[in-house]
């Protein structure tokens, strides 16, 4: 077994650590225990890694989705002055179709 340590945040490590003492073993077998359980069937494993890939994406499809969102916003603020621009056409023509016909 590797000996590693990672952190919890607080509320986790108390939790954690109540199951512990309120079952007589320590923290790190409640850990084990924990994962052993999550990770038991293929399905879980499927579902943590598709969560884990969206919330924390490999480095190069992180700077690609980066690219993306950018591209997106490009695009939306695009079409925002291009519908600007339209409707001060027709504010322009409909002006003009009202001077013309007084």
């Amino acid at each position: 077994m590797i000996e590693q340590k990672i952190f919890l945040q607080t509320k986790w490590e108390l939790y954690l650590k109540s199951l512990a003492e309120d079952h007589q073993t320590s923290l790190n077998n409640v850990v084990n225990e924990l994962l052993t359980w999550a990770f038991s069937n293929s399905e879980g494993k499927k579902q943590f890694e598709a969560w884990l890939d969206d919330a924390y994406p490999a480095k190069g499809e992180a700077e690609d989705k980066e690219m993306d969102a950018d591209e997106e916003a490009e695009e939306k603020e695009e079409d925002k002055e291009a519908e600007l621009e339209e409707e001060a056409h027709e504010d322009r023509n409909y002006n003009e179709d009202r001077e013309t016909k007084s």
